[in-house]
């Protein structure tokens, strides 16, 4: 019976442990070491538009055209493998005066892996934004936005910054593009970064939604800009 009773606490306090790196692991507003920027504090009415994942050969043209209309310039956090695919679309995404920002190179959730797979995820895709045309730093979100130890020490030790949001109006994916818009023009605020999900065919609703999040936010005053802009917008 003690047996019993010690291996129960012996698991107990493991799946602890464990359920607390996990949220620790998923924090937006925290991380174990290095610089970490989930929106920015300010009194001026700016906003960094993100965009995760791609660049795909269905929806980036498009977007381009949207946000070019718009007169909006975005940061694009891409994917490495995507970006190898469909390189053209990431030389016209830095073509068009947008910033793209490394987002790993397979989507893997960089919780509980190596420091050569972490090495390998960011260097390889820089290379790759890199010949896309892009010459300023590279800011890294991690996928999911899972990050724990060994990735915190690999960006803190190459003096990189990891870009998380503090606005995510598409993460119900049965959403409609109005309930989109309307949630990130309600949690907006001066110095928010908003991510939205809109590379792939699955993500329509997302999609037509930019162009009401864009319209309704410039209507409140809002100005957009890249991440990098919003970084150092009070410098």
């Amino acid at each position: 019976m003690k047996k019993l009773y010690l291996l129960l606490v012996v698991v107990g306090l493991i799946l602890g442990i464990y359920i607390i790196l996990w949220q620790v692991s998923k924090a937006r507003t925290f991380q174990s070491m290095g610089k970490l920027v989930p929106r920015i504090e300010t009194s001026r009415k700016i906003v960094a538009l993100t965009f995760d994942d791609g660049p795909s050969a269905e929806v980036t043209r498009p977007l381009l055209d949207l946000l070019e209309k718009a007169q909006v310039r975005a940061t694009f956090f891409v994917i490495g493998s995507e970006l190898e695919k469909n390189m053209d679309r990431g030389i016209r995404i830095v073509a068009a005066g947008h910033e793209l920002g490394n987002h790993s190179y397979s989507h893997t959730r960089m919780v509980f892996v190596s420091p050569s797979f972490v090495k390998h995820e960011i260097e390889r895709t820089d290379e790759l934004i890199r010949e896309a045309g892009h010459q300023s730093e590279i800011h890294f979100r991690p996928p999911y936005g899972k990050k724990l130890f060994v990735l915190p020490y690999y960006l803190s030790q190459a003096g990189r910054t990891t870009v998380t949001w503090d606005v995510e109006p598409d993460s119900d994916a049965d959403a409609t593009a109005g309930e989109i818009a309307r949630k990130a023009v309600e949690e907006t605020r001066p110095g928010s970064i908003i991510l939205l999900h809109v590379m792939y065919p699955n993500r329509i609703e997302s999609y037509k939604s930019v162009g009401k999040i864009i319209t309704d936010l410039k209507s409140r005053g809002y100005e957009f800009v890249t991440v990098s802009e919003l970084m150092t917008a009070d410098q």
